[in-house]
């Protein structure tokens, strides 16, 4: 992978940021409900940082939850998680969530990224956690699939 840090569209995948009282409110969107999930990662980081991230390092997560809204507060729980114990910012992800035979959902999901310097990255601020508010996971009409909920930061 090269630097991977871009707003905007790629192949009908994207995120956007909006702010939401003292917070941000994140939202990803994708041709697939695992596309969707990436984005909302991507924006994320752009929540942290405008620069540039490298994919230098890979790192392997995953999570469950009980259905898909609550898995996409889980998965960004645990993108901000890695970012804060491990100091890195990340640039990319390679999503996979599946249903669970029991009910609920899996993800497993590679994380691509770099060690977080102050200095070229200039963080913004630092994000605390994703919340359950104005939280929504649906598939649109068209058949393409979108992720958004509030991040405290």
């Amino acid at each position: 992978m090269t630097d991977c840090h871009a707003k905007g569209s790629v192949q009908g995948a994207g995120w956007s940021l909006l702010p939401h009282d003292a917070d941000v409110l994140v939202n990803g969107w994708g041709a697939t409900l695992e596309a969707a999930f990436e984005q909302a990662a991507l924006a994320l980081t752009g929540v942290v940082t405008d620069a540039l991230v490298a994919p230098r390092q890979a790192l392997s997560v995953s999570c469950s939850a009980p259905d898909r809204e609550l898995l996409l507060v889980e998965w960004l729980n645990t993108v901000i998680y890695e970012m804060a114990v491990r100091g890195m910012l990340f640039c990319g992800f390679q999503v996979a969530i599946e249903s669970l035979p029991v009910g609920g959902y899996h993800l497993s999901a590679t994380l691509f990224g770099e060690p977080l310097d102050r200095v070229r990255h200039a963080p913004a601020c630092e994000a605390k956690g994703a919340t359950y508010t104005a939280l929504q996971v649906s598939r649109s009409a068209a058949g393409g699939w979108s992720a958004s909920c509030v991040v405290d930061v």
